[in-house]
């Protein structure tokens, strides 16, 4: 890859050809847990958090009616910081001068001014229209005046609040890496190899660590086991209209074949398999060039999620309030040799399965350098995702509408996507996944409708 190629499809500041791409989706801005008194104290006497986004400095608040408010940081009078602003019942006022501003944006005082003067009318503080969908606050930052795209009924926005789950984490990088990580297929049996297998009810909430649906001559089979000992997929991709579906076959023996089907939904999300009843809806956002804050949203097909004890399981590894993860450059992220030779393949320890990925994303550099790369066969979704990207920014740039759940005429598609990872025989695989997708959503007490539309039939 060019230097001038890597360049277009990593920076996302504004008037940058990539940040126009991202700024025609729908970004998450902040978790609702962000605003919770119990994880942050400060919330409970002013609900204001100053965000980056996009290369973008925001103040978020929520006013005394509960509606959210996203303005830029900047007071359009002097440009002092309004994330210092003083909360009140119907608004944010900058300390400065007193100018007040409602969620929308709109001036209602001046306060320094003449008795009446009609300075207030003329002004209006640039905001962003915000949505709370499943724990997590989202932005549309498209140009003034323009209409955001519907927003799309994936699983993880549709399943009701008791089936789902949101947590968040920052990277130091770029947004690209980070996301190319997760949609890489080959690189679970290398970087989450443990070698040794846990029992199966000490699974709950970790990747890599359940049972994969089927069994090996009566045993069921862990996936640590199948990454380990089967390093070698067979990958193949297929254009969907979010994206790209992802197939990753492992041939376990001449009769059964080890199926994970996953997807890439574009600009920047995968869905996955957490477990046989659970998926990871995984997001990097783009806080600026070389930062990115990773959104996962669980699902559950099955019963109500432990909520309480995902976040306990993922808080040990975050500092609040902005989840700033523990372990990081400053500490050889918390690699340790002894655990490299005996129990990881990496040396970073099985609790925190996302320091895996943070070392490969962080240790790349702050923007990775695609100029020296040497991609091969396994690299293929890598490929096809880049062509996608490039040929969606110059799509944008000639005026075009940006592809997946921002195109409007696309939204009845955007469902689902299934995912899956189980044992089926060799030479039906393709059937067998389907079939184990619709009869985990006829089980779902919340998605029965949605299974002809979502695995394609």
């Amino acid at each position: 890859m060019r230097a001038d190629q890597n360049e277009l499809i990593t920076r996302i500041g504004p008037g940058t050809p990539c940040g126009n791409l991202m700024r025609a989706y729908w970004q998450p801005v902040a978790l609702v847990d962000e605003f919770d008194p119990a994880l942050d104290p400060r919330m409970a006497l002013r609900a204001v958090k100053a965000v980056r986004l996009l290369g973008q400095d925001l103040v978020l608040f929520r006013d005394a009616q509960g509606r959210w408010g996203l303005l830029d940081r900047d007071c359009p009078h002097r440009g002092a910081d309004l994330s210092f602003g003083r909360l009140e019942p119907d608004g944010l006022r900058c300390p400065f001068h007193g100018w007040k501003f409602a969620a929308d944006g709109t001036c209602l005082q001046t306060p320094a001014e003449p008795a009446g003067s009609r300075l207030c009318e003329r002004v209006r503080q640039r905001s962003y229209p915000v949505l709370e969908k499943s724990g997590v606050l989202f932005a549309w930052l498209g140009e003034p005046g323009s209409v955001p795209p519907p927003f799309p009924q994936f699983d993880c926005f549709v399943a009701p609040g008791s089936h789902s789950f949101a947590f968040k984490g920052l990277w130091s990088a770029n947004w690209l890496q980070c996301f190319e990580v997760g949609i890489d297929p080959a690189h679970p049996s290398f970087l989450h190899r443990f070698f040794q297998d846990a029992s199966f009810d000490d699974s709950y909430g970790k990747q890599f660590r359940g049972a994969s649906a089927g069994e090996v001559d009566g045993e069921r089979w862990p996936m640590t086991r199948i990454m380990r000992e089967f390093v070698s997929p067979e990958i193949s991709s297929e254009p969907t209209a979010f994206g790209l579906r992802l197939t990753a076959l492992r041939a376990l023996n001449d009769r059964l074949t080890h199926v994970r089907v996953t997807n890439a939904v574009f600009p920047h999300t995968f869905v996955i398999p957490l477990s046989e009843t659970i998926t990871i809806t995984q997001m990097h956002v783009p806080v600026d060039d070389t930062h990115t804050y990773w959104y996962a949203f669980f699902t559950s097909f099955d019963g109500p999620l432990d909520k309480e004890a995902m976040r306990q399981q993922r808080l040990r590894f975050v500092s609040l309030p902005d989840y700033l993860p523990k372990a990081g450059r400053h500490n050889d992220w918390g690699f340790d040799p002894e655990d490299q030779r005996s129990r990881t393949f990496l040396g970073m320890g099985e609790d925190d399965i996302n320091v895996h990925d943070q070392w490969a994303v962080e240790s790349m550099g702050a923007i990775q350098d695609r100029t020296r790369e040497h991609l091969g066969t396994s690299d293929k979704v890598i490929i096809a995702n880049r062509r996608l990207l490039v040929q969606a920014i110059e799509t944008v740039r000639g005026g075009g509408v940006a592809p997946g759940f921002a195109d409007p005429a696309l939204a009845a598609a955007m469902v689902g996507p299934d995912t899956v990872d189980g044992i089926a025989p060799a030479g039906q695989w393709a059937q067998w996944w389907r079939e184990a997708v619709r009869a985990k959503r006829q089980a779902a007490p919340w998605c029965a409708g949605t299974v002809a539309q979502s695995v394609g039939a």
